[in-house]
C-alpha cells in the first residue's frame, strides 16, 4: 500500500477535516479527498462518515488506526536501516518504560557504543502494553518493561528484581493501616501480593499508578507506602523515612522481551551488555 495513504487516513483521523489535514500534509483538499477513496476501496469499506462538521471515522477506518500506524513505523524503521551512514552495520531498536531508562537502559548505551561502534541504536519510551505492541509489530529488537504479556515466539526474561518496602514519615507508623497510607499500584503481581498479606486492608484514601507520585506526596504530607529500597535508601539515611517494623518485602521483577528467532551475534551482544548492566544494579 503507498504510505502516502497511510499518512493522509492518519492525517485526517487527528484532525477530523479534510481541509485541515491537507493543510498539514502541504497537499489539496482533492488529493486528500482522492486518497482516502483509494484506500476505501482498497479495504472494501468506507474509512470517515463525511458531514458538514468534518469526517469522523467508521467502526472499519477506528479498526485500520492500529494498521496505520504499524504500517509508518516499520517503514520508518526500513527507511533508517537502508540510509544507514557509513561507519554502521545495522541498527538496534530498543524499547523502554521511563523508570528503566533511568535506572538501566541510559547506562547501557554508554556500554553498547564501546562495545558495538557499528551498530545505530534507536530508542523508544512506552507502557508495557505498548512495547509490546511494538515487539509484535517488528518495530521494536529489544522491550524491557515490567509487566510483559505472554506472547507466542518471544522470550521473556527477568532481568533483575527490585525490593519493594514498606516505609512511612513516622518511626512507629501503624502502615498499611494508618489513614495516610498511599497504595502505589506496582502492578499485578504486587496487587496480588499485597492483598494476600493484607487481606482485611480497607480501600486506601489515596491510590497512585505512579511511584514518584505516590513518594513525593508521603515526603511533603506524612503517610507509608511501599517502594523500591533504592529510591527510598537516601531518605532512610537521612531519617526522612523509616522502615516500617515486620512489614513483608515484595518482589517486583523486570524482564527483557526478545524474538526467540533473533541470533546475530550483534543482538547477542546487547543482550549480554543488558544483563551485564542488570547485575550492576541489583539490589545487595
Amino acid at each position: 500500500m503507498d504510505i502516502d495513504l497511510a499518512r493522509t487516513f492518519l492525517a485526517v483521523l487527528e484532525t477530523g477535516n479534510f481541509v485541515r489535514a491537507a493543510e498539514r500534509l502541504n497537499v489539496t483538499q482533492s488529493t486528500v479527498s482522492m486518497r482516502i477513496r483509494s484506500l476505501e476501496n482498497s479495504v472494501g469499506r468506507p474509512l470517515f462518515a463525511r458531514g458538514k462538521t468534518g469526517a469522523t471515522p467508521t467502526a472499519a477506518g477506528l479498526r485500520f488506526e492500529y494498521y496505520a500506524l504499524t504500517l509508518l513505523r516499520v517503514w520508518e524503521q526500513a527507511r533508517q536501516e537502508v540510509a544507514l551512514s557509513e561507519g554502521f552495520e545495522t541498527v538496534l531498536s530498543v524499547g523502554g518504560q521511563i523508570s528503566l531508562w533511568d535506572r538501566l537502559l541510559l547506562k547501557w548505551i554508554p556500554w553498547m557504543r564501546k562495545s558495538l561502534p557499528d551498530v545505530a541504536i534507536r530508542a523508544e519510551v512506552d507502557t508495557s502494553e505498548g512495547l509490546m505492541h511494538r515487539l509484535a509489530d517488528g518495530v521494536l529488537d529489544i522491550g524491557v518493561m515490567y509487566n510483559p504479556q505472554a506472547h507466542a515466539g518471544f522470550v521473556n526474561e527477568v532481568l533483575l528484581e527490585e525490593r519493594l518496602l514498606l516505609v512511612a514519615s513516622e518511626r512507629r507508623s501503624r502502615a498499611p493501616k494508618d489513614p495516610q497510607y498511599v497504595f502505589v499500584d506496582w502492578g499485578p503481581e504486587f496487587r496480588q501480593g499485597h492483598s494476600q498479606a493484607f487481606p482485611e486492608l480497607e480501600t486506601p484514601a489515596l491510590t497512585v499508578s505512579l511511584g514518584s507520585l505516590g513518594l513525593h506526596h508521603v515526603l511533603e504530607n506524612g503517610g507509608a507506602g511501599y517502594f523500591p529500597m533504592r529510591i527510598v535508601r537516601p531518605y532512610l539515611t537521612e531519617k526522612k523515612l523509616f522502615r516500617v517494623a515486620r512489614a513483608p518485602e515484595f518482589k517486583r521483577p523486570a524482564y527483557l522481551v526478545y524474538s526467540a528467532e533473533q541470533g546475530s551475534e550483534r543482538f547477542v551482544t546487547a543482550v549480554q551488555g543488558l544483563r551485564y548492566v542488570a547485575a550492576l544494579e541489583s539490589e545487595r
